[in-house]
């Protein structure tokens, strides 16, 4: 055997060699958008995270939100920088325990350059210590901070993160969560999922919440103020925890009449839809002037407007559908809401149809009926509505319109087993448009490409035919009872 000598200064070019890889010249900065057309700029590329880890405190006296956000990630790529989504301001950033330079770009992009490059596939922990008046910050003319007289909510989309932490804001990266946060005593701190704990020192009061099943980012909430909190638990077993402002006014009754019909509204649900998918359910209606509801997953934002009228249960209707259809089945691209905003406006009409109010079919026909052909509501396409129409009404109407035509054309049976099992199929995860008609078209043996078509994707009125089953004039139809309270929720998201 000859050993093979190696002269000192070859030994220290190997060890050169050794330390730096093959590789080095694939390390490249991690993309500024995750690819949604919709939205270039949201999300990132090169990494995807499993969990975060919220550590906070919030002044509601001055808006002034402190904390510490640990996110746990792995990198899809070879990575010499990455970019998180955030708008406060920041002191401190490590990867992997190393400080990590950063700089600011765009409108709200937080780039990270770590003290090495990351290889694809290494698990990384990132720190960002940050602080901030939310209110303060705006990106592309806007801000989704809302103040009340007593503390502030974080509720929007298709984004709220950036005000209080850093992230890879795109539902395409869902993550679990751990959100703790500091309030004076007397002032309380809602979140997603289930609250672990409460400790008191000093004149603060810390609340942790754990959301355990992955969470779009957009779907979690941080609402802080002087809420009445009641907890039950419903008829099937799933926890409710429920919150109001203590200074909601003439709105109070109407609220609490349909909030807490949460836990009935979840088991009912739940014969269409199968088991509810989270730790537990729930909403808070805070003393805000927004008109919308959102929702934010286990726990619903609910605007004090939408009970200005009375109490309104299909709002919560909706709302409870979303944890099945958009929180635990989530969108890959935002021109995939119809799943979302569809399936949760044909929960209403299912709801109108039990309270005798209206059958779904009936409900079909109205807004098929109130629509002529040259109506510019039938140029909206809910299976790619488009960024500036993403929320338009045809996105409910049509989109629910288009699944009562989808039940007719596939009969009850087959029309019900992809109610139920479509959530099943992709339990926390993420699916779009075009694997749910994969999915409808193995359940019921049925090519339904057109039907999809014509409904979905053509920007002019379907012809009504026997498998639509839809009245052919308006003449023919009335206005279902139920009418009034499912338009009273088209401001709901």
């Amino acid at each position: 055997m000859h050993r093979r000598i190696i002269a000192p200064g070859a030994l220290a070019a190997a060890s050169l060699m050794l330390a730096i890889p093959a590789s080095a010249a694939s390390y490249s900065p991690g993309a500024p958008g995750i690819g949604d057309p919709y939205y270039p700029a949201y999300g990132n590329g090169g990494y995807d995270v499993s969990h975060y880890d919220l550590r906070l405190k919030y002044q509601p006296t001055t808006d002034e939100l402190s904390g510490t956000a640990t996110i746990l990630a792995k990198t899809t790529q070879d990575l010499s920088s990455f970019d998180l989504d955030f708008l406060l301001d920041v002191g401190e950033v490590r990867v992997n325990g190393a400080k990590a330079a950063f700089a600011t770009s765009g409108q709200h992009e937080l780039v990270v350059t770590p003290k090495t490059p990351l290889a694809k596939g290494t698990a990384i922990t990132v720190v960002v210590r940050y602080s901030g008046v939310p209110s303060s910050k705006s990106a592309y003319g806007f801000n989704t901070w809302h103040r009340t007289p007593d503390g502030a909510v974080a509720a929007d989309e298709p984004e709220a993160a950036w005000w209080w932490y850093p992230s890879n804001d795109h539902p395409l990266d869902k993550a679990t969560y751990d959100v703790s946060v500091a309030v004076p005593n007397g002032t309380q701190a809602l979140s997603n999922g289930t609250l672990q704990s409460t400790s008191s020192q000093l004149g603060w009061t810390r609340y942790n919440w754990r959301q355990n099943k992955p969470q779009a980012t957009y779907l979690t909430t941080l609402a802080v103020g002087k809420f009445d909190i009641t907890t039950s638990t419903s008829e099937g077993g799933v926890p409710v925890i429920n919150a109001y402002s203590k200074d909601l006014g003439d709105n109070d009754g109407a609220a609490r009449a349909s909030v807490e019909r949460t836990g009935e509204l979840v088991d009912w649900l739940s014969g269409y839809f199968g088991p509810y998918p989270f730790s537990s359910a729930g909403g808070y209606v805070p003393n805000t002037t927004t008109g919308y509801a959102l929702e934010t997953q286990t726990r619903v934002y609910y605007s004090p407007k939408q009970f200005a009228n009375g109490s309104n249960a299909s709002v919560v209707v909706h709302e409870l559908a979303h944890q099945w259809y958009g929180d635990s089945v989530s969108l890959k691209g935002w021109k995939d809401i119809w799943i979302n905003e569809g399936f949760a406006r044909y929960a209403q009409w299912l709801w109108s149809e039990h309270e005798g109010e209206g059958t779904t079919q009936e409900l079909a026909d109205y807004v098929y009926a109130s629509h002529p052909a040259d109506d510019a509501f039938w140029t909206v396409k809910p299976g790619d509505p488009g960024p500036d129409d993403q929320f338009d009404i045809a996105v409910y109407d049509r989109g629910a319109l288009a699944i009562q035509a989808l039940r007719n054309a596939v009969g009850d049976d087959a029309f019900f087993a992809i109610l139920k099992g479509w959530p099943q199929e992709h339990a926390y995860g993420n699916a779009s448009v075009a694997d749910f008609e994969a999915y409808a078209e193995k359940v019921s043996g049925k090519s339904l490409g057109s039907l999809f078509d014509a409904w979905l994707f053509r920007p002019s009125k379907p012809a009504a035919s026997a498998s639509a089953g839809v009245a052919l004039a308006k003449s023919a139809v009335v206005q279902p009872k139920s009418w009034k309270k499912i338009a009273a929720t088209n401001d709901v998201h």
